[in-house]
């Protein structure tokens, strides 16, 4: 047996981590014995995190991702762990779309989930029988792949995956709340502006159009209404990429779970002039004042999950006019190395960058053999050096799409990655491991 000699843990114990030749870990204690020892150091040693939310874009969208660069960039920013959207080409939202996204996921790095979808013409009866992680995201708005659906239908969906016992994931925004008023620069509502309708936000050409017309107050209607229906129908739901604080706790005080993406809790609406289209996605970005009390709640404990919303396009196709860019960017790889950079300058600590990329994940869509560094578990881990960040820079990532939203701010990234025992990433070596990724749910 392998032991990790000396690393660090997220609540600050030093401790030896012996690896079961099965993938599990076999123990965590001190002065463990092994055959082979790998030397922490002192290192800061994490279990592998859980991206409960990518679009790795096949199948129908290959230019933009695929499986192996994606899984790839997933392992070297310490993710072991993929959960992918349904709003590919086709969607998934049958037992045959779901089987044809599984042939491509034989190409993972990393385990991962498959999701189910929901459009008006979907079949729920074959997508059930198959080893869905999670029913959605479901689209409560249109956004990429034009998903999608009424209040009704929403209904009918949630109701059916509590029949089956299968969680759902809401992309929270009421499409009948968007503003077509123009709004003063840094508000994102007509309330919030005290201004009355006029011309439409779409006669704007500036990049912050985007969040003036996707409002605050669109996700905010559409948090109080999947709380409304998840009651009725006694459904498990998770709120995904939620980008308010105002949604945060409704979700909170409603019994749903919810996840915000590296993107809201480090980029505003004051990053547009940089970003320009590049920052435009679904929810949109929000004001700084927004975002930080954001932040105050991945803090504090109310936020329960960091998900990326990997969603990459190519810079072609990023580099248009605001209303024809395509919405969502990339960051599987640089989660983790964001979050643990903060913990050095602000009052995040490891312990929760742990629990919302690793244990509350797991916890909460019940993939019970993931998310801890303790006995039992899969041997999913990823060594990182707090002493050592780095400027994150879009060239030296590994997704297809070749750009970051991210460019220039600090990263912490993984020495190495494994994914049940087996080193998936070395940075040393600039090399990864064979993609023998697995459906956590089972075939």
């Amino acid at each position: 047996m392998r032991v990790i000699r000396d690393a660090t843990l997220a609540d600050g114990r030093v401790r030896d981590v012996r690896l079961a030749d099965d993938g599990t870990i076999d123990a965590v204690g001190e002065a463990l014995d092994g055959e082979t020892t790998i030397d922490a150091d002192g290192r800061l040693l994490l279990p592998g995190a859980l991206d409960v939310h990518v679009h790795f874009r096949q199948p129908g969208a290959s230019q933009k991702e695929t499986w192996a660069t994606g899984s790839r960039s997933a392992a070297a920013g310490g993710v072991t762990t993929v959960v992918d959207q349904p709003n590919t080409d086709p969607p998934t939202t049958s037992g045959d779309a779901f089987d044809a996204k599984e042939a491509f996921a034989d190409d993972s790095l990393v385990d991962y989930g498959i999701n189910g979808g929901v459009t008006e013409d979907w079949d729920p009866d074959s997508l059930f029988a198959r080893p869905l992680f999670a029913l959605g995201e479901v689209f409560l708005a249109d956004s990429t792949g034009e998903m999608g659906i009424d209040a009704d239908l929403f209904a009918d969906a949630v109701a059916r995956a509590a029949d089956a016992d299968v969680p759902v994931t809401v992309h929270a925004e009421d499409a009948t709340e968007f503003d077509e008023s123009v709004l003063p620069r840094g508000t994102e509502s007509r309330a919030e502006s005290g201004s009355e309708p006029g011309a439409g936000a779409r006669e704007r050409d500036d990049v912050a159009a985007w969040s003036a017309y996707r409002t605050a107050d669109a996700e905010i209607a559409a948090a109080e209404r999947t709380v409304e229906v998840a009651g009725d129908a006694d459904a498990q739901v998770h709120l995904a990429h939620t980008s308010t604080p105002e949604a945060v706790d409704i979700a909170r005080e409603g019994g749903l779970t919810c996840e915000v993406t590296p993107h809201h809790l480090f980029r505003s609406t004051d990053d547009y002039e940089e970003l320009g289209t590049f920052g435009r996605m679904n929810p949109p970005l929000r004001s700084e004042e927004r975002r930080e009390r954001l932040f105050e709640r991945l803090v504090d404990g109310r936020v329960d999950v960091v998900a990326t919303d990997h969603a990459p396009h190519t810079r072609a196709e990023k580099d248009a006019d605001v209303w024809n860019a395509p919405s969502g960017v990339p960051g599987v790889e640089t989660m983790v190395p964001l979050l643990l950079a903060a913990t050095r300058e602000t009052e995040l600590t490891v312990e929760r960058v742990r629990d919302v990329t690793a244990r509350n994940p797991a916890d909460i869509f019940g993939v019970e053999s993931k998310g801890r560094v303790a006995e039992g578990y899969d041997a999913d881990l990823a060594l990182y050096d707090l002493d050592d960040a780095t400027e994150i820079a879009g060239a030296d990532l590994h997704s297809k799409c070749g750009w970051t939203p991210f460019e220039g701010d600090a990263g912490v990234f993984p020495e190495w990655t494994m994914r049940r025992g087996a080193v998936v990433w070395d940075a040393a070596e600039e090399s990864f491991g064979d993609a023998n990724g697995e459906n956590v749910r089972g075939s």
